[in-house]
């Protein structure tokens, strides 16, 4: 077993333009004035980083770093959702999903994919210039409006819709193979990799690659009305980031998981800051520490009542609480007798 580190923050949230939250350094000191080890930086946001230059520039990658070793911290991934997202968009969200790219390309959704593709490539080599072993992404959604599905889906969509993804994400995964990095998709929904199933479709797709692994955000299973403890013994193998996020259901009379067109705070189910909400992270932490992770436990916060930065100071705390410093010896161990000479042939009447 192994310990798991943390607590890191994931900066996307808290970036705004105004001190201490406009820039890497600064934001570093506030993180660190708070408890956190380590840092997960947004790899759209320029006010962290150059996503390119980082790729392209071993010394301008080693820059970032040591900005944030200066502040006490590590960087424990990119970030690369908002990128990740455009590499698959159905046409009915091409207007809500092109703030996520450059002026340059947007109304134009052929240049927004090569630029996707392009940014995507760039975060393989940045990962790989700042000494990085993962990086989180969604997985883009060509299949989410039949996610319910009426009128039936035709047979065979399923399947040609995972085919085309594994087709675009195909050759960015041997990218990141080529780097030594896991590429790990966080399952939302809105995405086409939503839960155990459509990962193990796309996985299927992808002939089993390697570097296909997994963000774990219990969340996102707890209002799906997951087993989001049983989801780790089938995938632990694949879950190599992890984001420490809860939430709450509460369904009524009037409306359920898909929440009535409801604002986040109406909702039955949302999301809540760290011990706000019904999602057991004792059994998480308990069921991660027992198969070895030994990544970053991060904090993705998000919650529609409480401030951010309330949220990030008792996280910071709730983490490191519940990090399972694990053992080097059996509780038992002073009960162990001694194995010589033919011990075992008498313990066993032989």
């Amino acid at each position: 077993m192994k310990t798991i580190q943390g607590p890191a923050i994931l900066l996307g949230q808290f970036l705004t333009d105004e001190e201490p939250f406009n820039n890497l350094k600064s934001i570093c000191k506030w993180a660190k004035g708070l408890g956190y080890k380590g840092v997960q930086i947004p790899a759209w946001d320029k006010r962290c980083i150059d996503l390119r230059l980082a790729a392209e520039s071993k010394d301008y990658a080693d820059e970032i770093r040591g900005v944030v070793r200066d502040q006490g911290l590590e960087i424990t991934e990119l970030a690369t959702h908002l990128i990740g997202q455009l590499i698959a968009v159905h046409p009915a969200y091409d207007f809500l999903f092109d703030g996520f790219a450059p002026s340059s390309v947007q109304k134009n959704f052929k240049a927004r994919q090569e630029w996707a593709y392009e940014h995507m490539v760039y975060a393989a080599q940045a990962s790989k210039n700042l000494g990085l072993k993962a990086c989180g992404s969604f997985s883009g959604a060509l299949l989410w409006h039949t996610v319910y599905p009426w009128p039936q889906r035709p047979k065979g969509l399923v399947e040609a819709g995972f085919e085309e993804l594994a087709k675009r994400w195909r050759p960015i995964l041997d990218q990141f193979d080529e780097c030594g990095v896991d590429l790990c998709y966080e399952l939302h929904p809105g995405e086409d990799l939503h839960d155990g199933v459509t990962f193990e479709r796309f996985l299927d797709k992808l002939d089993q690659h390697p570097r296909v692994n997994i963000l774990y955000d219990p969340s996102h299973f707890f209002l799906q009305c997951m087993d989001y403890l049983s989801f780790i013994d089938h995938y632990h193998e694949r879950i190599k980031m992890f984001h420490v996020k809860d939430a709450e259901f509460n369904p009524s009379g009037k409306q359920g998981v898909y929440g009535g067109y409801s604002e986040w705070v109406d909702r039955s189910g949302r999301f809540r800051s760290l011990g706000d909400g019904q999602v057991d992270f004792k059994a998480i932490f308990s069921k991660l520490t027992s198969y070895g992770y030994d990544g970053w436990a991060v904090l993705e916060w998000e919650c529609a009542l409480k401030h951010p930065e309330v949220g990030a100071a008792e996280g910071a705390r709730f983490i490191q609480e519940h990090i399972i410093p694990v053992t080097d010896r059996v509780f038992d161990d002073f009960a162990q007798v001694d194995r010589a000479g033919d011990l075992f042939n008498k313990l066993l009447g032989i």
